[in-house]
């Protein structure tokens, strides 16, 4: 390096001689994408935790809503299981719904961010059908323990109001 940079301020005596490593240059652009993907997981994380809370709200509100429904499917012999099937089902259509739409703009994303590496994965359909089924697995949770809730009170305190 000594050599070089004398080589350098003889050839160009009014500039500086700054240099860097390639490796180090390489290892700084990837340190920024760990660092992107970290807080890309928490916000993630954080959203994933709101959805759910939504969901969860949204949920408790219509089992609120149908609990009258609800407690004359029992009172005519609906299982708790079908009662929670029958809740959960409304809000597995949602979700699939919008997992179909959003796949396509997660690929082009996702393949739109890979392409600016040297060195990438390819793109599988797993990855995407991953995601889904944990997006639907988590709405059916959400949604699974208010519809059992539901399921479990009893007709006669739903249907005493009137």
């Amino acid at each position: 390096i000594a050599n070089v940079e004398e080589f350098y301020k003889t050839n160009y005596p009014g500039l500086s001689f700054d240099y860097t490593f390639l490796d180090q240059d390489y290892q700084a652009l990837y340190n920024a994408e760990k660092q992107v993907a970290t807080l890309a997981q928490g916000f993630a994380g954080l959203a994933i935790l709101i959805s759910s809370l939504g969901l969860f709200g949204l949920s408790a509100f219509t089992a609120e809503r149908r609990i009258k429904e609800i407690g004359i499917r029992k009172v005519l012999g609906s299982s708790e299981l079908g009662i929670i099937y029958l809740l959960s089902g409304e809000f597995s259509k949602i979700v699939l719904i919008a997992i179909v739409l959003a796949l396509p703009v997660s690929y082009m994303v996702a393949s739109n961010w890979l392409a600016d590496f040297a060195f990438k994965i390819e793109l599988s359909w797993w990855f995407f059908a991953g995601a889904g089924a944990s997006a639907l697995i988590i709405a059916w949770l959400t949604v699974g323990f208010q519809a059992f809730k539901a399921a479990r009170r009893s007709p006669v305190t739903s249907l005493r109001s009137e």
